[in-house]
């Protein structure tokens, strides 16, 4: 028996992607056009956030196809991934080892529900790999029987757990698939109208269901529980002459959404050759992409970025201006038809029921009836295609006049906002440019800055430890093969790394030996140790400790000599406003507005005040306000090596 009753009935979206996501319906579009595509083979699989997915799959003769996913939206072929992430994540790395170079024996959907299942098989073994696009969205791999092995959110739920070692859901029967008697069984089973019971209880959606009636010709509202099996039979029929559709898409673009068929009452805006470009035309690039965009267009000036907008509403209204004026053309160009449609409509509302008029319609093989595309009763409007570039909307209470009237109507509308939208450009190309100073924002939070950093002369960035964890953390997560490891040569110093190549390894040199303990000490000058990641190891010798926060270096080193102890903090001005540190040399290549300091008699935050104190005062008037946001004892004392200091 069918299996009707699902929790994710109410997560459905109907039939059409939106921005939300994709439906049931969507996904069974997606899911045809994918297996034309067998034979296929899983190549990389790459993780880019914790929600966005992309799959290269090697089809035959060296093809390659590009499929995208963002779990609980989206998932369909593109024609370009983002960039692959600098570090696989741990989930992605699982997946690699399971089933990247299997075999892509099946690719299903779970109904008409949004899953989608991967059949995999990887020498003797066979795997799931299974996509879910409904409220949060997953991705799970299972055995061949379907049991659980890892989910990228392993979570128990009232109806369901998905954890490993868990069985995952049956497969259910789609629609299409029922025969009448399952069928009756399941839209008869809630005292309801028939549209609802199509929507929930088979969970085709609200669309899908509004279209089915109306193939069918019955009432939305008529009762399905107690339908015959005369009334009921039109519309199962209906239903499966819908579903055979989705075997010939033809997906097209309209207001609503994205479709993998055009619908008689909506005027496509745009068709696509499969339904994978029409949802990538539709959806919003990946965020990757998206974010490389953002950053090209945060170069362009305030007065750049409106000029665009306004020229693209320009283009826009010229557009809809002269589709509104074309539409009245077509009136007018057809004259006799249109009128015939409103004096035989007109007359025959006056003896029939609306429904009554659309089935007489349906069977007639007039010419004026085959011109009449759909009907809405409650606007008293046909659609009429009248073998033009575009349909035309005709209210039957109006006359061809009218009718026209209201197009001509439309057209001066748009044209005055597109002239209104001229003149919003001319006056803002008067208007000069405001200088850069008053663009500049502060500094944006990045990921370094909970550690001691700063930049050389050169750009290259340099980070230290602030206390034990996070030297354990620089080296672990953080260091990578072309950095370099530098460590001031006494106890407890900070590990600091190079991320980079620098000409001014002594500026890094420098910041070692200022925030480690020799400044502490008031040394004017120590050593500093200089080795490759490869040297540096948590590994001691036998018999050996190494403690939490410390490292073996092995092999041979460079020990920079007598490097002396000076650091500065200063504000930068351009292109943001930010609190600097580290090494003077370092500093005053970015600012002229900076205090040094050197191991003295002075704390942390006595001396933090101070300079803060002495920033103000060298601050230029027309900055002042903006700095006020960025320049505080917090962001001076995170600069302050640890120990007594002076100013210079």
């Amino acid at each position: 028996m069918f299996n009707y009753i699902s929790f994710h009935a109410l997560c459905i979206l109907g039939f059409m992607a939106t921005l939300k996501g994709m439906s049931g319906v969507d996904v069974r579009a997606e899911v045809s056009e994918l297996k034309t595509l067998l034979p296929l083979w899983i190549g990389k699989i790459y993780q880019y956030d914790n929600a966005c997915f992309g799959f290269r799959l090697n089809g035959e003769e060296k093809q390659r196809h590009l499929f995208y996913c963002e779990r609980g939206v989206r998932a369909h072929l593109v024609s370009e991934l983002p960039p692959a992430p600098k570090n696989p994540s741990g989930f992605s790395m699982y997946l690699r080892k399971y089933v990247e170079g299997g075999r892509v024996l099946s690719i299903q959907q779970k109904g008409i529900e949004r899953v989608i299942i991967f059949e995999i098989g990887k020498g003797v073994n066979e795997y799931r790999l299974i996509l879910e696009l409904f409220d949060d969205g997953n991705l799970i791999l299972t055995d061949k029987d379907f049991v659980i092995m890892n989910a990228l959110v392993q979570k128990r739920f009232r109806e369901r757990d998905i954890t490993a070692g868990q069985v995952y859901g049956r497969m259910m029967k789609s629609p299409e698939t029922l025969s009448y008697e399952e069928f009756a069984e399941a839209v008869t089973g809630e005292d309801t109208e028939i549209v609802r019971a199509l929507a929930k209880r088979l969970l085709l959606g609200g669309v899908v269901a509004e279209e089915i009636c109306r193939e069918a010709d019955v009432s939305r509202a008529m009762p399905a529980k107690y339908s015959s099996e005369v009334q009921l039979r039109p519309v199962y029929n209906a239903m499966l002459q819908w579903f055979s559709q989705l075997d010939m898409p033809d997906p097209v673009i309209d207001e609503k959404g994205v479709f993998p068929t055009p619908s008689p009452v909506r005027t496509p805006i745009a068709h696509y050759p499969t339904f994978s470009k029409a949802l990538e035309a539709y959806y919003p690039k990946p965020d990757v992409m998206r974010r490389e965009k953002e950053e090209a267009a945060k170069k362009l000036t305030r007065q750049e970025r409106i000029r665009q907008q306004q020229e693209a509403a320009i283009s826009s209204f010229e557009k809809k201006a002269a589709l509104a004026t074309e539409a009245a053309e077509i009136i007018y160009g057809h004259y006799g038809e249109v009128k015939e449609v409103i004096d035989v409509l007109s007359a025959a509302s006056r003896k029939m029921s609306w429904q009554e008029i659309s089935a007489v319609l349906k069977k007639s093989d007039m010419p004026a009836a085959k011109r009449i595309v759909s009907l809405d009763a409650e606007k008293v409007s046909v659609l009429l295609d009248l073998g033009e570039a575009q349909k035309v909307t005709i209210f039957l209470h109006d006359s061809l006049e009218a009718n026209a009237g209201r197009y001509s109507e439309l057209a001066k509308k748009f044209r005055a906002k597109k002239a209104g939208a001229v003149r919003a450009m001319e006056r803002m190309a008067e208007r000069p440019e405001k200088k850069a100073a008053e663009r500049i924002g502060r500094m944006k939070a990045k990921w370094y800055h909970r550690f001691r950093w700063m930049e050389t002369s050169d750009g290259v960035l340099v980070i230290g430890g602030r206390n034990a964890d996070q030297n354990e953390e620089l080296v672990k997560k953080y260091m990578e093969g072309k950095d370099t490891f530098l460590h001031a040569d006494v106890f407890g110093a900070s590990v600091v790394i190079v991320k980079g190549k620098t000409e001014c390894m002594d500026e890094a040199a420098g910041f070692a030996v200022s925030y480690s303990r020799l400044w502490s000490s008031g040394s004017a000058s120590g050593d500093v140790i200089e080795a490759a990641p490869s040297q540096v190891s948590k590994t001691p010798e036998t018999g050996e400790y190494v403690a939490h926060g410390a490292f073996v270096i092995r092999g041979e080193r460079t020990i920079l000599k007598d490097v002396p102890l000076e650091a500065a903090i200063g504000v930068m001005t351009e292109p943001v406003f930010a609190v600097i540190g580290g090494f003077p040399s370092a500093v005053r290549k970015k600012t002229n507005i900076y205090v040094c300091l050197k191991p003295g008699t002075f704390e942390g935050d006595d001396v933090a005040r101070k300079v803060l104190r002495r920033l103000k005062e060298m601050v230029p008037d027309g900055d002042s306000k903006m700095l006020r946001a960025v320049l505080n004892t917090e962001a001076v004392a995170a600069f302050v090596p640890p120990g007594g200091s002076d100013i210079v």
